[in-house]
This record gives C-alpha cells, structure tokens and sequence, in this order.
C-alpha cells in the first residue's frame, strides 16, 4: 500500500461538552490520545488534524500534528464529517502529493490498543476490502416500536436464546473508519464497496457525548495503562 495518512477532524464548537477536544483527559489533553495512537502506528506514514480552532492547533502540533486550517463554513453544527475530511485530503495532497488511504479517527472515541489501527489496514489488505469500519461485538436483545406493539429485531421472544449463543450483531464504535480518498469524492461517503469490519473490546464503545461520558474515558484510559 502506498500512502497512509490518519485525519482527525476537531472543531472548536462543540456544544455538549464544550472545549472536549482540549479538555484534560487521563493526562493530556483528549485530541492528543488520537493523535499519538497514530503516531505510534507501524503503518501510518503522517498524522493530520483538521480544525478551525487555533487551540485545538496550537495544542495538536505539540503532540506531533499536521495542522489543516478547516475553513468556518465547514466547521459548523451542520458540516459534515465527510465535507471537512474531502477538504482535508485536497489539502494534504497539494501539500504531500498522492493519499492512497485515509485513517479517519474520532478524538471522541480514545479507547484503543496500542495496535488497532495496525491491525484494522491489516484486516482491510487481507480482505480484499475497500473501506473498512471499527465495531464492538453486541449480544443484545433488540426491540422496537411497531403499529401492533413491541417487535422483537434480533431474535424470537417464543424461543428465547441464551445470551451467548446468539450471532452476534455489531455496533460502530466510531474509533475507525479507512477509506482510499476517491470514495469521498466520488459517493460522498466513507464506506462503499467492499466493507470490512475492525472488532474491537467492549469498552471501545464509549463515545463522548456528555460530561458523564468524560468520566467514564477518564477511567477507562486510566485503568488500560
């Protein structure tokens, strides 16, 4: 594979937890976990993050970040992912020449062996995959609101499985995404193709939304030191 590059987006915005991406977490502050995850990649050949915020850049490049300037229009509360990664690779490869694979990493979502990003390009080479996503096994039983009632999604409530012995289900845990840069310009989207999936530990599933899920992390990357 040629070119490898991690991209994480990080607006300076953000509304329900606000400041998250700089606040101290288990340390440091919580956009330079993602940033020296990737760093310590074997496969990763440069680690970019893309922000509007000159905090979140100042703060970005001193754990080891290229620094892309996301314009304002796309670091609103309606900008999507997809918009502020096209404009990141435009830039990176003005600047750095071709991008065959794009490492998309959510700050938001910290919680990673030291070898998931190595591991997800290995699964997505082997399989022959073109984009591939991170995912967090689920035993869950499922249900949902029907015109006649509750409905079971994932299984027959007349013949309850036990909880280990159903297929299971996965759930994005939001951590990974990879995907070569012509899959955004051309279906506006991270995944297409053939997908692959990255299965992660359980605890990987923590996302911060809210100040309780900042304790939670705090914890977690605490206790997996």
């Amino acid at each position: 594979m040629g070119s490898v590059i991690a991209i994480i987006p990080a607006r300076g915005g953000s509304k329900g937890v606000p400041r998250k991406n700089v606040r101290p977490v288990a340390g440091k502050p919580l956009i330079a976990h993602s940033i020296e995850q990737a760093l310590n990649s074997a496969r990763v050949d440069s680690v970019w993050v893309s922000t509007d915020d000159d905090e979140i850049a100042a703060v970005s490049a001193q754990y080891g970040a290229k620094i892309v300037r996301r314009p304002a229009d796309l670091a609103s509360d309606t900008a999507s992912s997809e918009a502020a990664l096209r404009h990141a690779v435009d830039e990176i490869e003005a600047r750095e020449g071709k991008v065959d694979l794009v490492v998309f990493l959510q700050c938001t979502s910290p919680i990673r062996a030291a070898d998931d990003i190595d591991r997800a390009i290995a699964t997505l080479e082997a399989e022959g995959a073109d984009t591939l996503l991170s995912v967090v096994a689920s035993h869950r039983f499922l249900w949902r609101r029907g015109p006649d009632g509750a409905q079971a999604i994932n299984y027959d409530p007349a013949s309850r499985p036990r909880r280990q012995d159903m297929t299971p289900q996965y759930v994005e845990n939001g951590s990974i995404y990879l995907f070569p840069p012509e899959m955004l310009r051309t279906r506006n989207n991270r995944l297409g193709g053939r997908i692959a999936l990255h299965e992660m530990a359980e605890e990987t599933a923590y996302e911060i939304d809210s100040e309780v899920d900042m304790v939670v992390i705090e914890t977690l990357l605490t206790h997996s030191r």
